[in-house]
């Protein structure tokens, strides 16, 4: 199995609602770093799984949308906790929807900080 990964960072806020989290109820700021993993089985007739400039500009273009916004305000999160697992999910289908995939897999990996992740997607 093939396996190719980017990363790419960039800084949002939020903060937690429906619970008494302290001060994660607060607004505040994440140095988020987000991993795409594409996996498949096999390489097409130049050697690549999947044009890495190709994926490389999908991911730019979906972290663009939430750099230096916060989360709450995104109609994704209208109620709903913007939790670090449903940003991971959040971001898996947005990638998904934009990237062509054929017959490979897309998992994400989502760090709040150098420690703290979540991931989401079939090979997570």
């Amino acid at each position: 199995m093939y396996q190719l990964s980017i990363t790419r960072d960039f800084i949002a806020q939020h903060f937690l609602i429906g619970g008494d989290w302290g001060a994660e109820n607060q607004r505040h700021s994440h140095h988020y770093r987000v991993e795409l993993v594409i996996a498949g089985s096999a390489l097409d007739r130049h050697g690549y799984l999947i044009d890495i400039v190709d994926v490389d500009r999908v991911l730019s273009e979906v972290t663009a949308i939430f750099r230096d916004t916060t989360l709450n305000e995104h109609a994704a999160f209208h109620d709903l906790n913007p939790s670090i697992e449903r940003f991971a999910r959040l971001l898996w289908e947005m990638l998904v929807q934009r990237l062509a995939l054929q017959d490979k897999t897309l998992s994400i990996k989502l760090w709040e900080n150098g420690t703290d992740w979540a991931a989401y997607g079939p090979a997570a």
